[in-house]
């Protein structure tokens, strides 16, 4: 492949400027730079919806790099049964995903619903509280509850370790210390790890000696498939970790910014609390087709991960050299995918900074379209989780409107810090419920 142009480079930009602020380098780089920039020698930023969606979607050319945050465990098997075949791998990657396709989703609602309700009905009125960590709660009992079922109870300590274990991996340390190094984090990481694999071996081994596998994500990996048959355990057993955490981590962050948006826009809350009034009193009873009709909520939940996605930068590699809008990326280039600035580009969206959930309602002889949207990745590592999310996201934000209305507490500068290291986050966030009775 030919030399091409280079991709410009920000001036004053830099690891420097970017570990300062990287959302205002981001911006900036987006706007004087353009659609790809360099950050430093061999890292690039895709700025804009057409290179970010490239990248993602060409996963031979800018593959997501092998690290895992919960690697498959090299211990010895108490089982004696070797570790998983990269087939294996792949054969159980696919029955996850049949437990978290949409159709599976819709026909759990019922089991979602309830707990949706119940963090509102438990939110303590006048006075401010700290939102994340009862967030993170309920959406941990809906996430590990949907993966697990009846055995969820039991399951749901080992995953709060496991996200422990992941908030000890991601804290900025002045030393990168090589994989292989067995720091601190990381033997607290498989210790987790190995508490959570051995809790969940005894669910499988009665599940299949019983044949009552279950109707969950779980009870969809243990049944055989016509084109690879039964998975093995430890392929099972291997997958869960990330995906357990993954259910309600991310998700967290994101309600976090929802929950502050219904504060800030109280017009935009009524509506979705006069959405909500037609839920059925009983959340068990709420159907896939009661969710359907929350179109308001769900494109306000929409835009508000339009404006803050979670997961606002994501790392790709390029193995070659390729181009990518028009420039030669380099061969071991490190490419960062920037949904925050492809979101808040004036081509794809109209007013990008404003805060305008009806963008996403399609109503017919509407003149905006809504451009791409980021917040679930794209491609062949899309987030597998999206319509679950979504279902979580949507009850939970269509439940507190319909009893309370939000509020931050007064003061000239906001109350939280914005964590941007592995996600974008409002860390310390408090906000105050008001009954609407």
């Amino acid at each position: 492949m030919g030399q091409g142009k280079e991709p410009p480079r920000l001036p004053d930009g830099g690891f420097a400027a970017w570990s300062r602020d990287r959302l205002g380098l981001a911006r900036r780089g987006a706007e004087e730079c353009g659609d790809v920039w360099e950050l430093e020698p061999g890292v690039y930023v895709a700025a804009a919806a057409g290179p970010c969606e490239a990248v993602l979607r060409r996963a031979h050319d800018f593959p997501k790099a092998s690290s895992p945050l919960f690697p498959p465990l090299n211990l010895k098997r108490s089982s004696g049964a070797p570790a998983p075949t990269p087939e294996e791998r792949a054969y159980a990657h696919a029955a996850r995903m049949r437990g978290l396709r949409a159709q599976a989703v819709a026909a759990r609602i019922g089991e979602i619903a309830p707990r949706s309700a119940r963090f509102a009905d438990q939110w303590p009125t006048g006075q401010d509280i700290e939102i994340l960590p009862p967030v993170r709660h309920t959406l941990a009992e809906i996430g590990v509850s949907y993966l697990f079922s009846e055995d969820a109870p039991a399951l749901l300590p080992h995953a709060a370790q496991l996200f422990l274990a992941r908030e000890v991996l991601v804290r900025p340390s002045r030393w990168v210390w090589p994989r292989w190094v067995p720091t601190p984090a990381r033997r607290f990481r498989t210790r987790q790890q190995v508490a959570f694999t051995e809790a969940l071996r005894p669910v499988v081994h009665r599940r299949r000696s019983s044949g009552r596998l279950g109707d969950d994500m779980l009870g969809q990996m243990l049944r055989p498939s016509p084109h690879y048959g039964l998975l093995p355990e430890e392929a099972v057993l291997d997958t869960l970790p990330g995906i357990t955490v993954a259910t309600f981590e991310t998700p967290s962050r994101a309600a976090a910014w929802i929950l502050l948006q219904l504060a800030r826009h109280p017009r935009a809350a009524d509506r979705v609390a006069a959405e909500a009034a037609v839920l059925p009193a009983d959340p068990a009873a709420t159907t896939g087709s009661h969710l359907a009709d929350l179109r308001y909520t769900q494109a306000l939940v929409s835009e508000v991960l339009r404006l803050y996605p979670p997961s606002w930068l994501l790392t790709r590699q390029a193995p070659r050299q390729t181009q990518l809008a028009d420039y030669t990326i380099g061969a071991g280039s490190t490419v960062l995918v920037c949904p925050y600035t492809a979101h808040r580009d004036a081509r794809e969206f109209s007013e990008p900074d404003r805060f305008r959930p009806e963008r996403w309602l399609g109503d017919a002889g509407s003149p905006e379209k809504p451009g791409l949207f980021l917040a679930f990745g794209t491609g062949p590592h899309g987030c597998e989780g999206t319509s679950l999310a979504m279902a979580m996201l949507t009850l939970l934000t269509a439940q507190t409107a319909r009893r309370y209305h939000l509020s931050e507490p007064p003061g000239p500068e906001p109350g939280y810090r914005v964590t941007t290291l592995e996600g974008l986050a409002p860390v310390g966030l408090r906000l105050r419920a008001t009954s609407r009775d």
